[in-house]
């Protein structure tokens, strides 16, 4: 059996990509008890709000048990982004990454995202800037291009400029991106998925690291996509089918392989949510990533009802999610 790998040198091997409204810390720790290696991201953080904000622990505080973790911004001033870059440093954060890929319309009238494509030497000074702020490693996730804008040689251009000012990772979303007539939802459906395309970016340049996501169901998916990049990135799969990707840990990183149950998430979460409810915070801030963990079982439906009525209650305390662990367990879950 391999060795373990070190998780935050080569933990991008197998990482969950940043969701608005899914990987928050609550899912992260969830995600957690899933693999213990995987990188996890935050959601996408504003540079500028963080910038303004009086409560940055909200934007970025996470549970020591979430490493390792990448923080990820969007934005497009390199000041914004370096004092970004040394927040997530102080922060404790193992890495920063760059949003280059989001293309909803909220996100492009602020000039970042998958627009920011059209713009390799702003993105460049962006990632310089933000390589100079702190140690942490700076890592981008794109697109394979947008609108027009979607040849081979623009790719390559676009990542040997960025790889130029100080990027040590990429991670390419093997669709491009429409900015005008289809919506966030639609593109991730609608362009077609080009695996061959990030596949052949990176026998262009075998000496940057290439991360490819996109349309990856599985862990054997992610397996095959290993076998020609250096990393693979899951994103709607990992949240809709949590304990999919009980195997990677194994499967990826060579850990020895265990069982994770659906109960044993659960019961792992409890030390999370305690702490959580003693800030103040609703048990249904975390039992809303559940809804995802049981399916196509005997009862699972039924459960899903309980712990969601339940957990919304005002009041709800940490008995609905220890009853919700234990009615696993005694099924066998």
């Amino acid at each position: 059996m391999k060795a373990a790998i070190a998780p935050v040198q080569q933990s991008y091997r197998f990482s969950v990509a940043p969701m608005l409204d899914c990987t928050d810390r609550h899912f992260r720790v969830l995600m957690r008890q899933i693999s213990q290696h995987a990188l996890l991201y935050s959601e996408m953080v504003v540079a500028q709000a963080l910038h303004h904000s009086n409560r940055r622990d909200k934007l970025l505080d996470f549970d020591p048990v979430e490493h390792p973790i990448a923080l990820q911004v969007g934005g497009d001033d390199p000041k914004l982004l370096a004092d970004a870059t040394r927040l997530a440093h102080d922060w404790g954060y193992d890495e920063i990454n760059l949003n280059v890929g989001c293309p909803s319309q909220k996100v492009q009238a602020g000039n970042f995202g998958a627009c920011l494509m059209a713009e390799p030497d702003l993105v460049a000074r962006c990632v310089e800037a933000m390589a100079a702020a702190s140690p942490l490693p700076v890592t981008v996730k794109h697109r394979i291009g947008i609108d027009d804008l979607d040849s081979d040689a623009l790719l390559t251009a676009f990542v040997d400029r960025v790889a130029a000012a100080g990027a040590s990772r990429f991670a390419v979303h093997a669709r491009k991106a429409w900015l005008e007539g289809l919506d966030p939802k639609q593109n991730r459906t609608v362009p077609p998925l080009q695996h061959e395309r990030v596949v052949e970016l990176k026998q262009r340049r075998p000496g940057l690291i290439i991360e490819l996501n996109g349309g990856l169901e599985s862990p054997e998916d992610c397996l095959k996509a290993l076998e020609h990049c250096d990393g693979a990135m899951v994103g709607r799969a990992a949240y809709a089918h949590p304990l999919r990707w009980s195997s990677v840990d194994a499967d990826v990183y060579g850990a020895a392989p265990r069982t994770v149950r659906a109960s044993d998430v659960v019961e792992g979460l409890l030390p999370h949510a305690s702490a959580h409810l003693s800030r103040g915070g609703r048990l249904w801030d975390l039992c809303r990533h559940l809804m995802q963990l049981v399916e196509g079982v005997r009862g699972a439906r039924h459960w899903r009802r309980n712990l969601g009525e339940r957990a919304q209650r005002p009041g709800a305390d940490l008995i609905v999610l220890e009853e919700a662990g234990r009615q696993l367990r005694d099924a066998g879950l």
